[in-house]
């Protein structure tokens, strides 16, 4: 399985903002600590915002929290937003279709058991778990708390 970069980010930007918890977190901050375009990230926070993932809030004073606790902020749930409308492979993408054996091929079942079986497992996962050991996380990010 893949993920793309947009989801990377977002993965990223929560595990960020759950160890700055309740602390409002820049994205000038984030772009720093893990040494990415600011750019991506305005697109990655608007949409976490836009979902409900993260509050933000604009102007001097501005920046973004967590819209829920970390324990509530599902790993597969932030996957299938970010990733949704990416089909998995040519076959599932019924407009654009044009691989001539699909109509024979088991591949697209296959495929699909294995992304049930991907988001199961991520199912199981919080933002929580993945800073279960906050100190860690927080010194690679050059975070003081």
């Amino acid at each position: 399985m893949h993920i793309t970069t947009f989801t990377d980010y977002a993965l990223r930007v929560l595990i960020h903002a759950a160890l700055r918890y309740p602390e409002k977190v820049t994205i000038d901050e984030v772009a720093r600590a893990y040494g990415i375009s600011r750019n991506h990230l305005i697109k990655v926070i608007h949409e976490l915002g836009r979902t409900g993932f993260i509050a933000t809030q604009r102007g001097r004073s501005g920046g973004f929290t967590l819209a829920r606790p970390a324990d509530r902020i599902n790993i597969s749930d932030v996957v299938k937003m970010t990733e949704h409308g990416q089909p998995l492979a040519e076959c599932f993408d019924v407009a654009h279709n044009a691989c001539v054996i699909t109509p024979a091929c088991r591949l697209k079942g296959m495929l699909a058991e294995a992304m049930r079986a991907f988001h199961a497992t991520l199912g199981q996962y919080t933002i929580a778990d993945v800073c279960e050991k906050p100190e860690a996380l927080r010194r690679h990010l050059g975070l003081t708390n």
